[in-house]
């Protein structure tokens, strides 16, 4: 009789144990939620978008989901990542301008303020468990331990590993944490990897988190690539996979990209593409160099594709894939700077200004530096126009007129409020959620949008008071009606950066440049707008036809929405003073 008793037993247990497991999941329907946002990327530049670059996770999640069109961010790292993280606009939140200078006005403190709540701080208080892995960027830069208030634990996360600071080497990242503790590759006791590479390690610890979640409460999971973000760093056998992909140049690229992107329905048949705004590929001097940084590019957004792949077959196997809703954008658009352009006529040169007294760190020592002017193995790391991107000891950006191809079929790049520098991808994917599969949602919307989706898929309360502070009310709307295809209320949008400005209200878009002079970086003392331009979005959504002399009436109605919406949100007080006067370029446009 005993010997039938034992596995009576066992079975009674397992399925007691099944039972129970189903009844911890029926008791919270509520999604995990897993936010991916990436860096500096263009409009183009995953598959499902129109790009060449392999993107096949990204790719399924949208043909099983939704794409949006007109999803627009905030033109920059700093600010766009204080609207995603608050629902504000990013001067409400004291993120108008970076985290590299505190100019001690409302709109502009270097840092989170307190008159904000973040997503992990109003899921976290629903019971979701909150997990964070990436770019942090929306704390003040800091050399040693110092404040720490306005670090991801201290706002809501349960867990997190990444960067303060906002770029680093890939290689051997500056700012590296786990949780609230400075570590390094080598130190940390968490996650260990023969070939280190920062992509690679974000995906992975987010593997780690859904493997050791508790699955009787949901979570919440924000991870902030830095790809493809200078520096253009990338194993060499990744990289090998697009030699020879960009050898016809940028306009060949640019122009095959605009065929797909109308193919696959994320452009109109009719829509225009911007001039050209570089020299012709012919004309390029330095094809090698120039090749191998698109290539290194394509890369970089590859592998953490690859990244995404591997945290989406987690979820099938721990049985959470149905129910997490997995959302995926970009922080600004292409980006045109010139870093490691090298000497004034593109000249080979090292990162240091200094290389007299450089000595590479050891393996405990905290790397604090966003560009690193030494390896830690000792090779000096340099750029130049010349220099082949890739390795550790490069430090390159792939300038702008790859930039430009990210953008297609835009006008200008990262930092500006044209299409070019706040249009993103963005997909949702939640198959317990959203019936629709493949379809396209051309809904204007914008990253203050995503806290109230967020809040409202995890049933949490958006705060007036927290800790003590008064909290500022939400900026945007929720995007659930999208899901199912329902308009979003008729609203009005604003952008402001370095005194680049826009307003989109319905079919109209008016936009004006900014200028900054007179000072290093974080150091301007003046700045100058260009004329306000008029364009109808429905028509013309790569701004080619200034409408502006026509519809004058419309140009002042919406100046005036701006300049009262400007007042309220505190991008005035400025840094900087009106000037009008000749300026230098703050910009390489070569």
């Amino acid at each position: 009789m005993k010997q039938y008793l034992i596995p009576v037993l066992l079975i009674f247990c397992i399925c007691s144990a099944l039972h129970a497991q189903d009844a911890q999941r029926s008791a919270d329907e509520r999604p995990n939620i897993i936010l991916i946002m990436s860096d500096d990327m263009g409009y183009s530049d995953i598959g499902c978008y129109g790009s060449e670059i392999a993107t096949p996770n990204l790719d399924a999640l949208a043909a099983h989901g939704l794409r949006y069109t007109q999803f627009y961010n905030a033109a920059r790292c700093c600010p766009t990542r204080a609207s995603l993280l608050t629902g504000l606009y990013p001067h409400q939140a004291g993120l108008g301008w970076m985290t590299a200078r505190d100019h001690d006005l409302p709109g502009y403190d270097a840092e989170l303020n307190q008159q904000c709540v973040t997503l992990a701080e109003v899921l976290k208080s629903a019971g979701y468990a909150t997990y964070m892995t990436g770019k942090w960027h929306v704390a003040k830069n800091k050399r040693d331990e110092g404040p720490k208030h306005n670090w991801p634990l201290q706002r809501g996360f349960d867990k997190y590993y990444g960067i303060i600071k906002g770029a680093s080497s890939f290689y051997d990242p500056g700012t590296l944490c786990r949780n609230n503790q400075f570590i390094t590759p080598a130190t940390d006791p968490a996650y260990q990897s023969e070939a280190y590479y920062f992509t690679d390690a974000l995906s992975d610890n987010a593997v780690q988190y859904i493997e050791q979640h508790n699955q009787e409460h949901p979570f919440f999971m924000y991870i902030a690539y830095t790809a493809a973000h200078w520096p253009m760093h990338a194993p060499e056998e990744a990289i090998a996979k697009y030699k020879g992909m960009y050898e016809e140049g940028w306009e060949k690229v640019r122009a095959k990209r605009h065929e797909k992107m109308k193919k696959v329905g994320v452009l109109p048949s009719e829509a225009p593409l911007a001039p050209l705004d570089t020299h012709p590929w012919e004309a390029e001097k330095a094809k090698p160099a120039m090749l191998r940084r698109m290539e290194t590019y394509a890369a970089m957004v590859d592998i953490m594709d690859q990244g995404i792949g591997r945290i989406v077959q987690t979820l099938k196997d721990k049985r959470m894939y149905k129910n997490t809703i997995i959302l995926f954008l970009q922080d600004n658009g292409g980006n045109a700077e010139g870093l490691g352009f090298g000497g004034p006529e593109g000249q080979t040169i090292p990162v240091a200004r200094d290389t007299t007294n450089l000595k590479p760190l050891g393996p405990d020592e905290i790397q604090h530096d966003n560009i690193p002017a030494i390896t830690r193995d000792g090779h000096m790391v340099r750029q130049g126009l010349h220099v082949m991107a890739g390795p550790a000891d490069t430090y390159l950006s792939y300038l702008k007129p790859w930039a430009q191809v990210s953008n297609t079929p835009f006008r200008k790049y990262k930092h500006y409020v044209h299409e070019g520098g706040i249009a993103t991808p963005l997909i949702v994917h939640w198959p317990a959620g959203i019936e629709a599969q493949g379809e396209i949602r051309t809904q204007m919307s914008h990253i203050i949008d995503i806290m109230p989706t967020l809040a409202a898929l995890g049933k949490a309360t958006y705060p007036k008071q927290y800790k003590d502070h008064q909290i500022t009310p939400m900026a945007g709307v929720s995007l659930l009606p999208t899901f199912t295809g329902q308009p979003l209320p008729e609203r009005t949008l604003f952008w402001e950066h370095e005194q680049n400005r826009a307003v989109r209200q319905g079919k109209w878009k008016l936009v004006s440049a900014g200028h900054l002079s007179d000072g290093g970086y974080g150091s301007w003392q003046y700045y100058e707008n260009e004329h306000w331009e008029l364009y109808d979005m429905e028509n013309d959504r790569s701004e080619l036809k200034d409408l502006s002399g026509q519809y004058p009436e419309k140009v002042e109605e919406m100046k005036k929405l701006w300049k009262e919406w400007a007042e309220k949100v505190q991008v005035f007080p400025t840094p900087w003073k009106e000037k009008k006067a000749p300026i230098r370029e703050n910009y390489i446009s070569g």
